[in-house]
């Protein structure tokens, strides 16, 4: 079965496409690439590269625990988003293809937590349930972000 989805706005999405753009991005460990056709734009959980990430941090002089709490960091959050923009503009990546929000995840996707196949593939369906409420606070996030636009 091909993993294609559609928008709201009626485009044709194939995430792993887009996931191997994202892929090349310093940050990302691994990404998973989500959208419905409820929503017009794409959202990512993102495993991080942890060294990467630190290193990141001690250089914009950001002091933090761990790798979760950093994860959570909205400035850590622009970052990896920004230099997956300049990536997929590189990889002329069209405006709907581009993730509008992005979660940093600590833990890799494994096979392990379910969320892999053998292959190494991500499992759309098992990563949706187990991200399901970090995919619905980014679209909230979104919707109020473009209800304030809207009032401006």
């Amino acid at each position: 079965k091909k993993n294609i989805f559609k928008l709201a706005q009626g485009e044709y999405i194939a995430p792993e496409k887009i996931e191997n753009v994202y892929a090349k991005c310093k940050f990302i460990a691994q990404c998973f690439i989500y959208g419905d056709s409820f929503n017009s734009f794409l959202v990512a959980i993102v495993a991080v590269e942890p060294d990467v990430l630190k290193a990141w941090a001690a250089s914009q002089g950001i002091q933090s625990e761990d790798l979760r709490q950093l994860c959570a960091d909205p400035r850590a959050k622009a970052a990896v988003l920004a230099d997956m923009d300049s990536i997929g503009k590189e990889a002329q990546l069209r405006g709907f293809e581009f993730a509008k929000a992005v979660t940093l995840v600590a833990e890799p996707f494994t096979v392990e937590n379910g969320l892999l196949t053998p292959t190494f593939k991500v499992k759309r369906p098992q990563a949706k349930a187990y991200f399901v409420k970090e995919l619905a606070d980014m679209y909230a996030q979104l919707r109020d972000a473009e209800s304030a636009r809207q009032k401006l």
